[in-house]
């Protein structure tokens, strides 16, 4: 059965998985950048979206084993990108080029509709005006027998933990405080809701940690 994973999802050591006032200048709100200064320098993203080699290591395997076994992608609106309100046109195609790196389906939660979006590389956006529960539902019938992955931003995590439909975190802590921004876990309680840390790694760039349903 398939998974729905959280995963390489950076947070603060405040909380935050994003900065305030996310535009298209800074599309992880101010100061966002930051925090990912533990995934950038690695292997996996060099390869992806620099083409080229990069750094290996622990933070290298976390980031890398966060793209294994993924059928189809879901994530927020405003991870797609800053349009706010009714989609004025189809211009926007996402922060990632003609080619992003998600290679599957990935269901975008907005409350407008659009048609889906067919990228290179295999990446197709579909627009789901039906909630969570919807997005869920099209993720795993497109991916079949492999997991799908939860890729954010804050907003859509909380309300697929609040709803208990998480079955796996990798959080990355970054030792850099953001003081404001959009919190991950502020009015969450985590434990009530089944999860437990089952796996905690640290480096010198982030701790790394594994939270699943007990």
């Amino acid at each position: 059965m398939s998974k729905l994973r959280v995963e390489a999802f950076t947070i603060s050591i405040d909380g935050f998985g994003a900065g305030p006032d996310q535009s298209l200048e800074n599309p992880l709100g101010v100061g966002g950048m930051a925090i990912h200064q533990w995934f950038r320098p690695t292997n996996t993203f060099q390869q992806m979206v620099m083409g080229k080699s990069g750094e290996t290591g622990v933070d290298d395997d976390f980031a890398k084993r966060g793209f294994e076994g993924m059928g189809a992608h879901i994530m927020g609106r405003n991870m797609f990108g800053p349009v706010r309100g009714p989609w004025p046109n189809d211009e926007w195609k996402g922060w990632w080029g003609d080619n992003p790196p998600y290679r599957t389906p990935v269901f975008v939660l907005t409350h407008h509709a659009r048609e889906s979006l067919t990228m290179e590389g295999g990446t197709t956006f579909h627009f789901v005006t039906g909630g969570i529960h919807e997005a869920l539902e099209r993720a795993k019938e497109a991916a079949g027998d492999l997991d799908i992955r939860l890729s954010g931003g804050v907003s859509t995590v909380r309300q697929y933990l609040e709803a208990g439909l998480v079955d796996e975190m990798h959080i990355a802590v970054t030792p850099i405080l953001l003081g404001s921004g959009e919190n991950l876990f502020v009015g969450l309680d985590l434990a009530a809701l089944g999860y437990q840390v089952i796996e905690s790694v640290g480096t010198k760039h982030a701790t790394h940690l594994i939270i699943a349903k007990g």
